[in-house]
């Protein structure tokens, strides 16, 4: 009998299905759980599900029965690995499952800032048309993303796709080298040339313990062509302060950004002091979450989970 967990299920919408295991089982879900609830919930557990709850090391040394975690995403940043490790306690994640879906958003970002979609759309709702008196207006400057040179940091799949779809807009894409690494290759421009050339940066880097603040106010001070800036990795990645600077000084022209450094944020964070401008867009970390990809997830999460029980695993990471 395999006692499964599932901590956080209100992170996959209610309308994804779990395909029900075929060995012998008890599944418990949970929409949400604190911190201060991990340890009693998972108590007799031998697989656990999450997709943020973090499991520390604390709470694993006393889960004698745990046997797996399954984590309902591509990042497991929210899991002591190492503490796993020590504890016989595999590890697995979701992989390629947002193939379509994240690439898709940030182009979302990049045409909606490009064309001033939201500038626009309030100037209506607010009768400027109307005022008007022609079949037009412009009140907003609307440029093209044919031409321009489109910065990627992360050469992933993910970044692997969004330059196949900039291709496709007439967009030249960049793969920027590793941000203090010379020699990586001819599928690289250097750091500093991709900073200093692209009309629009678009992140899709994980949160490593090296990768933090990537970008912050020298890289920013660098960005000669004022570009926009997008992020569908995670928030840690940019300094949030430096970032709203930047666009309060002019270095950059539009920031579109699905993730934060703390979500959801805290009133005080920078980029909700300015959210409300028609050169910002921020989502709720929506980017992977197209009711497709959602259901490949929940498809896949159990397949790991089937693998494992069956002495077959896959996507294990540690």
């Amino acid at each position: 009998m395999q006692k499964i967990v599932f901590l956080d299920r209100a992170t996959l919408a209610p309308q994804i299905k779990l395909a029900r295991p075929t060995f012998e089982h008890e599944l418990v879900e949970y929409e949400h759980t604190r911190a201060d609830q991990v340890a009693a919930r998972l108590d007799g557990a031998t697989i656990a599900i999450t997709n943020k709850v973090p499991l520390t090391a604390e709470v694993i040394a006393q889960l004698p029965s745990l046997k797996l975690v399954a984590v309902a995403a591509t990042g497991t940043d929210c899991v002591d690995k190492e503490a796993c490790e020590r504890h016989g306690v595999k590890v697995t994640n979701i992989r390629g499952y947002a193939l379509n879906t994240v690439p898709e958003h940030t182009f979302a970002l990049m045409l909606a800032l490009r064309r001033n979609l939201i500038a626009y759309r309030d100037d209506v709702l607010n009768g400027e048309w109307q005022r008007s008196g022609q079949f037009c207006f412009f009140n907003h400057a609307i440029r093209d993303l044919g031409g321009m040179t489109l910065g990627i940091i992360g050469e992933g799949v993910l970044g692997q796709r969004v330059a196949e779809i900039a291709k496709a807009f007439g967009m030249r894409p960049l793969f920027a080298a590793h941000k203090g690494r010379e020699g990586l290759g001819p599928l690289y421009t250097p750091w500093d040339e991709v900073l200093a050339t692209s009309d629009i940066i678009t992140i899709h880097s994980p949160l490593t313990p090296q990768t933090p603040g990537m970008l912050a106010m020298p890289e920013f001070r660098a960005m000669m062509r004022k570009p926009l800036v997008i992020n569908t990795a995670r928030g840690g990645l940019v300094d949030e302060d430096a970032l709203a600077r930047a666009l309060e000084e002019g270095l950059i022209s539009g920031i579109g950004f699905d993730v934060l450094s703390s979500e959801p944020p805290s009133g005080d964070n920078p980029l909700m002091r300015i959210a409300n401008r028609p050169n910002v867009i921020v989502t709720p970390h929506v980017a992977w979450a197209s009711d497709e990809a959602q259901q490949a997830l929940a498809d896949q999460l159990m397949d790991n989970i089937g693998g494992f029980v069956r002495g077959a695993p896959v996507n294990i990471v540690v």
